[in-house]
């Protein structure tokens, strides 16, 4: 998944506090994204859906095998070659069979988890969605009979003719739950918020003991909640609790040297 600092926009929500008279409604959504911001990183950097575009590099089936062995050899299922990289592979000759297909299957990996396609640029053609599916583990896989290129013109920009571009929407969705436990955050920071009053950490925290001959009062310690991951808030808790039990801070990785990382242009 690409480095990112935040949700790209905020979190839909369904607030059931009444807003203070008189507070702005870009206070409203800037609080908001507030509280997108920070359920996004507790719950792992994963969810909500975020654009991307990048250039893809298809693997070839054969890499950088001896031409021999790309023309069509027959003399059985598998042929050990030796890569570009010195390292010693098997080459399926029977079409570049996948783990579970007779035949080629033409596919690029995209970074995931992929939440759609937004449009597939080949050549400075928009293909039509019927024209590729997205397999499990972002798997961009061509069904039009026709394969994705096996390389690319990357200094032309993308929709000019010999280019690849691919762009969608990267994240998980978010549902109901993700939902609630957004609105009631944007809700306690949003507590006391007026004109004259104030917002955000500010806010009242709960209070755990009161006694009330000589108004004593105990509210607990915020560091501590924080540094367990978590806001004090009950619903908002129970949320990240189910989607991330191990606190984990961001989505787990597995690197392989011969996994082809699609380019991304970050500037200009």
């Amino acid at each position: 998944m690409p480095l990112s600092t935040g949700p790209c926009e905020a979190w839909p929500t369904n607030l059931c506090c009444e807003i203070a008279d008189g507070m702005a409604e870009e206070d409203v959504e800037r609080w908001t994204l507030v509280a997108s911001q920070i359920l996004w990183g507790l719950s792992g950097r994963r969810l909500g859906p975020c654009p991307v575009a990048v250039r893809p590099c298809r693997r070839a089936c054969l890499d950088a095998a001896p031409v021999s062995f790309q023309a069509g050899y027959s003399g059985g299922p598998w042929i050990p070659y030796i890569d570009t990289g010195g390292v010693w592979r098997n080459a399926s000759v029977c079409g570049c069979k996948s783990d579970c297909s007779c035949g080629e299957l033409c596919e690029v990996r995209l970074e995931g988890p992929v939440y759609d396609i937004v449009s597939v640029d080949v050549d400075g053609e928009v293909l039509v969605q019927e024209a590729y599916r997205v397999d499990s583990a972002g798997l961009l896989v061509r069904t039009d009979g026709e394969c994705w290129p096996t390389c690319q013109d990357m200094a032309a920009p993308p929709g000019e003719p010999g280019t690849f571009t691919v762009e969608y929407r990267i994240g998980l969705p978010l549902d109901e739950a993700a939902v609630a436990a957004v609105s009631e955050l944007t809700c306690h920071l949003l507590k006391g918020c007026a004109p004259s009053g104030s917002c955000g950490c500010k806010a009242n925290r709960n209070l755990t003991r009161m006694v009330r001959q000589g108004v004593e009062m105990e509210l607990p310690d915020p560091s501590l909640i924080y540094a367990e991951g978590r806001t004090g808030l009950p619903l908002v808790d129970l949320w990240l609790s189910v989607v991330n039990p191990y606190r984990l801070d961001s989505p787990s990785r597995v690197y392989s040297p011969d996994y082809k990382r699609p380019r991304m242009t970050t500037w200009p």
